[in-house]
Parts: C-alpha cells; structure tokens; sequence
C-alpha cells in the first residue's frame, strides 16, 4: 500500500490551515489523504494521524475506523463537513477530547514534530469501537485484523 498527503509543503510541511485555532493562522482544517495499492480481502480502512514527538507522546489528531472498502481518499475538510466523510466511517476522540480532526498545536520552541498518517487496510468492516475508544484500544482492536498499512510523515512547528 501506498498513502499520499497532497498538501504537505516541499514534501513533507502541513501548512499552518491545517494546524489547530490556536495556531496564529490555524484553520483546524483536516488534510486530505489518498491512498493506492490495496491489498485483496479489504473489508474496510481505518486512518490515523498522530504526533510522534517524545513530547506528545503519542497525541492523536485523527482517528476514523470503519471506512468503507471502496474508499481511496479522505477529502480536504473531510472532518469539519460531515457530508464529506465515507458513509459507515466513525471519527473518534482525538488527545483534545473532541470527535474528528484536532490540528497540529505544538509547544513553541519544541522543534518540529512528527505526525504520521497511517492507512490500515483491515479484514473487517466494523472494529466494534465506540466514538470514545483510547489510541491503545484501537491499536488492539486492528492488530489481528491488520492486512497491509502505509504511512506518510508530515512536520510542523511553530
């Protein structure tokens, strides 16, 4: 599998509409990610973003399970406008304590942190998680059902 992040700058940059309202500039608006090369026996996706930086310590911005099969693409502003996400799909809580997107927000001065988006192609077309399940329990529940995955890493500092 591979996983694309059309709007990362140079490659590898959110830019700051992506980052969280309280970002000087922050839009809190959720990137768009496509992805190709699905394994066969996919029964639905799941699609994470977490800031990998020892600071964060695993802080999640995105989490959506149950994506459709048929699903290639989360769309620019998918989480902000309902319509947008793939019928079926949950967003659950991110590390701010809301359900769907919660953009880039690290310390200043902290250096620029890692968020990995991460596609997983799963067996399964329901994980059976509530909208308030941990990072750890998600992590659990796609384990066995996990068949391929891909992540791209984005960078952002403030």
């Amino acid at each position: 599998m591979k996983i694309f992040c059309p709007v990362l700058l140079s490659g590898k940059f959110f830019p700051t509409k992506c980052a969280n309202r309280g970002v000087r500039g922050g839009q809190n608006i959720s990137p768009p990610l496509m992805w190709t090369e699905v394994p066969e026996g996919v029964k639905s996706f799941a699609v994470s973003v977490i800031d990998r930086h020892p600071a964060a310590d695993d802080w999640v911005h995105w989490f959506v399970v149950n994506i459709p099969p048929i699903t290639r693409e989360l769309a620019e502003r998918a989480s902000t406008i309902s319509t947008e996400m793939p019928g079926g799909s949950l967003e659950l809580r991110n590390s701010f304590g809301k359900q769907g997107w919660g953009g880039p927000e690290p310390p200043r001065g902290s250096g620029a942190h890692p968020y990995e988006c991460t596609v997983y192609a799963l067996s399964v077309d329901d994980l059976e998680l509530g909208p308030f399940a941990t990072l750890q329990e998600t992590i659990k529940a796609i384990g066995p059902r996990l068949l391929a995955s891909a992540t791209v890493t984005g960078y952002f500092e403030q």
